[in-house]
């Protein structure tokens, strides 16, 4: 018996080792044109080998490949497809993933504040935009005190909102005060408080459907059980009539 751990190690596992043995003994036919025929028929043994591929675009030019790869690069056949090179396929590297290079100051703000920073000065100057700039430094403070203190000043909130931006939004002199911690903390507390009376809600209908489920199977239960008690009176009627006969 031969151990498949003394057998040469596959290039592609997945085709098996029968279908590498069939591209082995195709590199040894010396008539081209049988051999052109032969390395055809190992595709096609491969396509019938991955059915749910066969909708795949460039399927066929996939298979070609494949074949190159498990002759290690050494059959002599015509191929519908450009014949690949070991340096272009095995030995080919990905596309360095591009990652975002920007460091910046005041990460716990999140990515998004400069977004809405950007669109906010873009605005027509009014009571919108006014509106809009106070909404961002409202934000600004609830996420500062997420990842910093319990209590902030407003004009901290200012200053960074006027760096943040460049200088075009500029809330330093304002009389205007920002939404209290205690509101915002408030409304962290709301949205916890739905969260968690959504999720009781959820755990409630579930129970009752487990319930109802059980019951369900009782009576199912219940019903065979007086089904199979009938059968048997009706079983003990119909012996003592034979008896009686008899």
């Amino acid at each position: 018996m031969e151990y498949n751990t003394l057998r040469t190690q596959l290039i592609i596992p997945e085709y098996g080792r029968h279908i590498q043995e069939m591209v082995n003994h195709c590199k040894t036919i010396t008539d081209e044109k049988e051999r052109n025929g032969f390395a055809e028929i190992i595709i096609e043994v491969m396509g019938e080998l991955n059915p749910h591929l066969r909708d795949v675009p460039d399927f066929q030019h996939k298979l070609w490949d494949q074949l190159f790869i498990m002759a290690e690069f050494d059959l002599d056949v015509k191929s519908p497809y450009p014949i690949p090179t070991k340096k272009d396929t095995v030995n080919s590297k990905p596309n360095k993933v591009d990652y975002p290079q920007s460091i910046y100051k005041y990460r716990y703000y999140g990515n998004n504040i400069r977004k809405m920073i950007d669109v906010a000065v873009t605005w027509e100057e009014g009571e919108k935009r006014e509106g809009l700039y106070f909404a961002i430094a409202n934000h600004m403070k609830k996420c500062y005190l997420l990842w910093n203190k319990d209590t902030v000043d407003d004009q901290v909130i200012f200053n960074h909102l006027y760096e943040l931006s460049d200088g075009k939004i500029d809330l330093r002199k304002v009389d205007d005060n920002l939404v209290s911690p205690e509101r915002l903390n408030n409304n962290n507390n709301h949205s916890n408080n739905n969260q968690n009376n959504r999720n009781y809600q959820n755990n409630n209908r579930n129970y009752q459907g487990n319930n109802n489920n059980r019951n369900n199977n009782q009576n199912s239960n219940n019903r065979q059980n007086n089904n199979n008690r009938n059968n048997n009176n009706n079983n003990n009627r119909n012996q003592n009539v034979r008896n009686n006969k008899g």
